[in-house]
Parts: structure tokens; sequence; C-alpha cells
């Protein structure tokens, strides 16, 4: 399977403007909802997603506007929902953090970090007994590693030869926190080796070689080989929650982001394209996300009859 470039740039472009969209409509109010920008980390969902079925599903974090758009979720769905309109695709319930688009393989996003790993191996584990060669992606955090159930996952979806492939996002923090802090041996993958199961690193963020990386995997997944692990190094540009910049915290400089920005992929891929064909491209997405602002802004909130609705009890 070759990656096709034109196709990865647009889901990079896509994930950029979409998440630059939201930076300056924040302060107006409009968004309802906390926002966990990927800016700067596209380059990982992009790049997996690019190796995708449309009948495979992944699992997000509430980090997930990247892995929403990049798998197919629905633009105008997710915009609403962050207006908090009935239009939503949570039906202006979830917000940001809860973003679900069944149709597009989009299972419903989490706030509570690391509970997609398992959610993702219980989805694999239902495959697995209904035959098919679909697979299941679980994106996730560095920090999500260090919660219990990343262990048990592992650990079951080994046993089990579970067709998932556990993608970390690592950006190196855990909101403010350092993994040099949080971590003795930062050596995940050997880590996750120990538990069977094939895992690789892709260091640079280098959006193709995440690719090609996930295009191995995913073949091996459909053949039955186990489970796969993608260690994806990346950087966040904004602050953890919100759509600003936090240099003046103190935890972390311009300066360490400086690698990143040089390298950035949108950039990067871009620059591989023929001018005429980026811009038609570019325009393309560009006017998609104007509709979905438009179609956002435009549609009703969920009425008050409808508060009870879609619940347990």
């Amino acid at each position: 399977m070759t990656t096709d470039i034109r196709q990865v740039y647009r889901r990079l472009y896509l994930i950029r403007r979409v998440e630059e969209t939201i930076v300056d409509i924040y302060p107006t109010d409009k968004v309802k909802s906390p926002v966990h920008l990927s800016l700067g980390q596209e380059a990982v969902a992009a790049g997996v997603c690019s190796a995708l079925r449309p009948e495979d599903v992944v699992f997000g974090s509430y980090r997930g506007h990247a892995s929403y758009l990049a798998k197919g979720g629905n633009l105008n769905a997710m915009m609403a929902e962050l207006f908090g309109k009935a239009t939503g695709c949570t039906k202006g319930r979830g917000g940001s953090m809860h973003l679900a688009d069944a149709r597009a393989g989009v299972m419903p996003t989490s706030a509570i970090v690391g509970s997609t790993i398992a959610n993702a191996a219980g989805y694999a584990f239902g495959l697995r007994r209904l035959g098919t060669d679909a697979v299941v992606v679980s994106f996730f955090g560095d920090g999500a590693t260090e919660e219990g159930v990343f262990s048990e996952a592992l650990n079951f979806a080994a046993l089990k030869r579970l067709p998932v492939l556990f993608v970390c996002e690592n950006n190196s923090y855990a909101i403010h926190t350092h993994v040099s802090r949080r971590q003795s041996a930062q050596r995940l993958v050997e880590r996750v080796r120990t538990y069977g199961i094939a895992a690789s690193r892709v260091a640079d963020a280098d959006v193709l070689r995440i690719a090609t990386e996930a295009q191995e995997c995913v073949q091996a997944l459909r053949e039955g080989r186990g489970p796969r692990f993608l260690e994806c190094a990346t950087y966040r540009l904004r602050e953890h929650v919100g759509p600003g910049e936090d240099w003046d915290l103190g935890y972390r400089s311009r300066d360490e982001a400086l690698p990143w920005i040089q390298s950035d992929q949108v950039t990067r891929l871009g620059e591989m394209l023929e001018p005429r064909e980026r811009a038609a491209l570019e325009a393309a997405v560009e006017g998609e996300i104007t509709a979905a602002v438009a179609f956002a802004e435009e549609s009703p909130f969920p009425a008050a009859s409808d508060l009870q609705n879609d619940v347990f009890a």
C-alpha cells in the first residue's frame, strides 16, 4: 500500500485549519466547552488514519479533534457540537471532549485519561468474535501509559491476539509535568514489548513514516498476527486546555518548541504538492470550514423538553 500524499495533506490541512478557526472563535464564547487542541500534533492522526478503511474504528482521548477529522467524522456535526447545538454529533451534550460519529467509525472520545484504551481492546475482541478483518485504533497520550488500564488492556490484547493498534501520541507532557519527572526509564517501546506485542517508534513526527508504520501494523492486524503498538513523538503548540499559548507558565520554553515548528509537517507536505493542486485542495477545505461554522451558528440549541432524553435514569 502506497501513501497518497495528497490525501494525507488534506487531512493535515483540515485539522490545522479547523483548530485555528476554533482558536479565532473561542474568545466570542460561541464555543460552549473547553477545548484540547492538537495544533502541532496533526501528523499522528493524519498518518495513522491514512492506513484505515471505512469499516475500521478509532477511539480517541479528550484531545480528539484530530482523530475525529482524520477518520472522516462529520465536520458540520463537530462544529455544532462545540457550539452546544442540537445538530451536534452528540446533540450538544458532549462538547469538544466527547465527540462521536459511528457512521465514520469514530467511537466516543472520553475525558477520563486512559479509559478508551480498554474500550478499544473490548471492541477489538468483539470484531475477533465476529470474524471480520476490520481493525481498531486507540489514540492516547503519554500520561495514559501510567494508568493501570494501560497494562491491563495490553496484556488482554496480547493474550487474545486482538486486532487493535495502540497509538501513543507522546508530546512529553501530562498536563504540565514533563515525562522525565514521571518516568525513571523513558523506554516505552521496550516496556510494551514485554507483553509480547510488536512495537515501534517514530521520533520526529514524520507523517509519511507514521503512515508507513501504520500500514504495516494494520496489515499485521488484518492477518491475525496480534496487536501492535506505535509510539509517535510529537509536540503540542498550545496550552494543555484552551486556545492560548502558555510559555509564561514556566514549565516549558519556546526554545523547546522551535525544532518542532521548523519541521512542521503541514508546511513540509504542502511543499511536496504542485502549487495549483495545493491551492485547489486548500480552497475546498476552507469552504468546508466556512460552511461548518455557518451551520453551527444557524443551528438551534437543544430544547428544554429534551433535557431528560438519552439518559439512563
